[in-house]
């Protein structure tokens, strides 16, 4: 189930039929005992089991179906920064030590199905109120609910969290869509963007220093939404160009201004990577955006996406 996106805490719904969660800044993931064993999901349904060992407690709770975010703290807030190292990997030995040095935290915040019994159309206090009476394993945490989506704004800003989704009380689970029933406010705007170019530093070095990336719109034609430089250091930059399939022209469907494609080295537009930004302006640029990781456990989002 996906939330409606809301530009700011005006846009919040209110009054006691709405319940408030903080929106955590991590991977959204299925945990999935109800073929006897642990299978972890991404969003764009690829597992991810292998990549967190530290989870498999999970295993515990038999025939179910739990939604989630998979986080790593750091300084006592979630770091996707810190998480993108952990998102890739699939080498058994590696993920142990990688679990090992810095663990993350499954926060749980809704439950599909449990014991075999499908709970996607019970209301959501309903299934929270199944998630509460849980035993949880270490490493797996109930994600807090609270009445008032205003205050937690406040707080969640103050301590610098990504944001506040409201949530209807009476819903039920709806699979695979975006729901007003879910209405999700961040602080900072993020999106996953198809990366369709990049440029060299601008000092010779040959090292990447910049991207061009995009959307798909809703009739399948790649529309430019800018370039970036920011967060292109060291590894991620790296790994990043390792991914890329050169083609000799643009893979944009609009015109790409000339100072972004001066001197730009095409790929096929198949890499998405997650950008973190102020707004975009009318034309839907982003403003000031800046590449946080390279994601393979989302597709990207569309172009119509606020």
């Amino acid at each position: 189930m996906l939330a409606t996106p809301a530009t700011g805490p005006a846009e919040l719904p209110r009054g006691p039929e709405w319940a408030y969660e903080v929106k955590w800044d991590g991977v959204r993931a299925l945990a999935d005992t109800t073929s006897g064993r642990l299978r972890l999901w991404s969003r764009n349904e690829r597992e991810i089991t292998a990549a967190y060992p530290e989870l498999r407690g999970l295993e515990g709770i038999q025939g179910a179906v739990l939604d989630g975010e998979i986080v790593l703290m750091a300084d006592g807030i979630p770091s996707f920064t810190a998480l993108a190292e952990r998102m890739h990997v699939r080498d058994p030995r590696r993920a142990e030590a990688l679990a090992a040095q810095r663990p993350v935290t499954f926060l749980v915040f809704d439950v599909l199905r449990l014991y075999g019994v499908d709970l996607t159309r019970s209301t959501y206090d309903e299934r929270r109120d199944t998630l509460s009476r849980l035993e949880l394993p270490d490493r797996v945490e109930l994600s807090p609910v609270y009445p008032d989506g205003q205050e937690l704004w406040e707080v969640t800003k103050q301590f610098g969290l990504e944001g506040v989704v409201a949530k209807r009380r009476s819903s039920p689970y709806v699979l695979g869509r975006r729901s007003p029933d879910w209405v999700k406010a961040p602080h900072r705007r993020t999106r996953a963007a198809l990366v369709g170019g990049w440029r060299e530093e601008t000092n010779g070095s040959g090292r990447m220093g910049a991207v061009l990336f995009g959307a798909r719109d809703a009739d399948g034609a790649l529309r430019y939404l800018g370039r970036a430089g920011s967060g292109l250091t060291g590894r991620r930059a790296t790994d990043l160009l390792k991914l890329l399939v050169p083609r000799s022209d643009s893979p944009f469907d609009d015109e790409v201004p000339a100072v972004d494609a001066r001197g730009t080295r095409w790929c096929e537009p198949t890499v998405v990577v997650d950008t973190l930004y102020l707004a975009r302006n009318p034309t839907g640029r982003l403003r000031q955006p800046v590449v946080r990781a390279v994601r393979t456990d989302t597709d990207a989002d569309p172009w119509e996406q606020p």
